[in-house]
């Protein structure tokens, strides 16, 4: 089979011939027909310090089981993350990370649907949003953001206000229900919000906290960091969560993929996708999510 690897840290990104792997015990071998390509996995090529397997999303066939995996046969389509070499032709996933992807759906549909959906609604459910509350959501034009404008929409706000870097990316943002867009540069925000779901972090963290109205919540979701004074919250009763998938979850994660699922469905949420690379384009993948050019979710297909 073929599967993209690197040898040094910054790449560059190769395609190699390998075997097929077999499933282990409590695993799934999947033949992939897409890949969810994301920006904690491009960091790991330009930052980690030695090279590791390419995992992340992925969507498609099981081809084998193994012991104990009784979930899942042969025939059925999956997707889930995938912990090991993930840009490849077949891939082994472990059944516990697997949910069942429904015959309405392609297989990109599920790697740009799923695994950022569940982020998006659970940075989403941690705002504890009310009815016709103004929600924030910034780098609302990515594979997480353009789902948790939508699931903002469709749990109740009355007003969504998507925050990118650059505008233009404002008419892709306002197609998805978004009231208002504004660029992170800009002076003001178009806000207060009552709630802001924040991808981005860093230096953005400050104004994205100050664009909260007195009692707003911030969930920060981001691998960007940044540091909030007490005083910023003190002054006005603000709040500042953080989110993250935990493994220990999965009966309520398996219930935000209904969720998903169930909005997929009636048209509520619909996932973009920016566009499809094949396995030996997936440098070129990597850098529209480096450079933050993607509308929607960037995918492979093996």
């Amino acid at each position: 089979m073929r599967r993209v690897r690197y040898e040094s840290t910054g790449g560059p990104l190769f395609l190699e011939e390998a075997p097929v792997p077999e499933a282990g015990p409590g695993e799934l071998l999947v033949r992939c027909e897409a890949v969810g390509v994301t920006l904690p996995v491009v960091r790991k090529v330009t930052e980690a310090a030695e090279p590791v397997p390419l995992g992340g999303e992925i969507a498609g066939e099981v081809v084998a089981v193994g012991a104990g995996a009784t979930r899942f046969r042969p025939g059925d389509r999956v997707t889930g993350l995938c912990f090991g070499h993930g840009y490849a032709e077949f891939a082994v996933l472990r059944e516990a990370m697997a949910s069942s992807v429904p015959g309405t759906a392609s297989a990109v549909d599920a790697v740009a649907l799923v695994r950022s959906g569940v982020v998006a609604l659970g940075a989403l459910t941690a705002a504890r949003p009310e009815p016709g509350e103004t929600a924030l959501v910034t780098a609302a034009a990515s594979g997480v953001g353009h789902l948790a404008v939508q699931l903002a929409r469709a749990r109740g706000a009355g007003r969504v206000v998507g925050a990118v870097s650059a505008p233009a990316k404002a008419a892709f943002v306002r197609s998805l229900g978004a009231d208002a867009v504004v660029t992170y540069a800009d002076g003001e925000w178009d806000t207060p919000a009552d709630y802001a779901l924040d991808a981005v972090g860093g230096d953005l963290l400050a104004p994205a906290l100050a664009a909260l109205a007195p009692g707003g919540r911030l969930v920060a979701y981001s691998s960007g960091g940044g540091t909030v004074r007490a005083y910023d919250l003190l002054v006005d009763a603000k709040t500042v969560t953080g989110f993250q998938i935990a493994r220990e979850r999965p009966t309520l994660y398996e219930q935000w993929r209904r969720e998903l699922w169930r909005l997929f469905a009636d048209g509520s949420v619909r996932p973009a996708v920016h566009g499809e690379f094949p396995l030996a384009e997936a440098a070129r993948a990597h850098e529209v999510i480096e450079t933050r050019a993607n509308l929607g979710k960037v995918v492979l297909r093996p």
